[in-house]
């Protein structure tokens, strides 16, 4: 059938569902009208090229795309959003498949896509932040990036040291005492060459952390984030640190989590369950989202149920009836996200509770 003939008769003036499957080299389309699909395409991935195709093939229509979220952001949402089309950007293992299914290509994955979206069969699209909060918190992505190679550049050192049989003592912390150590240690020819490579490797991003520290500071001042960050500045356990980076990950607004159970499924500290009939059987943390806040909620719940009684009566509760610090340290780490999102929706500091 003459795919051209299907689309001036059917598509003209109506909705159509185009389902889009991102590649660094090429994008395939496909475009669905009246439950059936109406063009198919493969084109560069060029956003011009792309509004060009819609706008000349699909005159008139109202045009809804959807597209799996991946390596190139949302910028793609944010020119579509602005051209007047309807993008919903969706997490990739949302993306429902049959299970038998044993052939797989982007040519039918954008058609799955296009089915999906024109059934309306999603629930938990992607909650595009706008590109202010997108810039802000790479500062804070950025330096988590630094921190590796910091730790990276250490071990090398480490490693330098133990293997040339150099003795010298180190703290766990390296400060400038650690530094200036490092720097009067009496090296010669090649060693000192390939070891003041490493030390200057370790100025550079000891200096490059310190830049975005001092920028998150900044950042915990700034109107649009100051009222939230103060209240979760406010739980136990969360120093300005830790606050400012949640509140960038997660939004200054958790009114979009409209129950605490699904800002804890966001950030994936509910449990996985695998049960049909009478069989019920609950495993680990379904680990979806965030590993980065998942670290840092878990690391935080440490401190946090030393300082608060309530937290502290969950631990040990957990601990008994599991027999496992891991699960009751998770447990505390859900309570604390759930309470964190209930302050900030209601605007109110966090006040520690009693055991009865």
């Amino acid at each position: 059938m003459n795919t051209h003939r299907v689309q001036q008769h059917v598509v003209e003036g109506k909705e159509i569902f185009v389902g889009l499957e991102d590649s660094k080299r090429t994008w395939k389309l496909a475009v669905r009208c009246e439950r059936m699909v109406v063009h198919t395409v493969s084109m560069e991935p060029k956003y011009k090229g792309l509004l060009k195709y819609l706008e000349t093939k699909f005159p008139g229509c109202l045009i809804h795309l959807i597209y799996e979220a991946g390596f190139k952001g949302f910028n793609l949402y944010d020119r579509l959003t602005d051209a007047g089309i309807d993008c919903v950007v969706i997490p990739p293992h949302m993306v429902t498949q049959p299970k038998v299914s044993k052939v797989k290509t982007d040519r039918r994955d954008a058609n799955r896509l296009a089915i999906i979206l024109e059934n309306g069969d999603f629930k938990d699209a992607c909650c595009v932040p706008d590109r202010e909060r997108r810039e802000d918190r790479q500062i804070s992505r950025t330096l988590i990036g630094i921190q590796k190679d910091l730790i990276r550049v250490k071990n090398r050192i480490h490693k330098f040291i133990d293997f040339h049989g150099i003795e010298v003592s180190l703290r766990g912390y390296w400060g400038r005492d650690e530094l200036r150590i490092l720097k009067e240690l009496p090296l010669e020819g090649p060693l000192k060459t390939s070891f003041d490579v490493l030390l200057t490797q370790l100025e550079e991003l000891t200096c490059h952390q310190t830049t975005l520290r001092n920028g998150l500071r900044a950042l915990c001042q700034k109107p649009r984030y100051k009222k939230a960050f103060d209240i979760a500045r406010g739980l136990p356990g969360i120093g300005w640190f830790t606050a400012i980076r949640l509140i960038l990950e997660l939004g200054e607004d958790l009114s979009r989590f409209t129950t605490g159970e699904k800002v804890a499924s966001f950030v994936g500290l509910t449990c996985s369950e695998y049960s049909s009939g009478e069989s019920e059987c609950k495993g680990r943390i379904t680990g979806m989202g965030s590993g980065f806040i998942r670290g840092v909620l878990i690391e935080n719940s440490w401190i946090a149920m030393k300082r608060d009684p309530v937290l502290l009566a969950k631990f040990s509760r957990v601990w008994r009836s599991s027999g496992s610090k891991k699960k009751a340290i998770v447990a505390v780490a859900r309570m604390l996200i759930v309470r964190l999102r209930a302050c900030v929706v209601s605007g109110t500091p966090y006040v520690m509770g009693t055991v009865r």
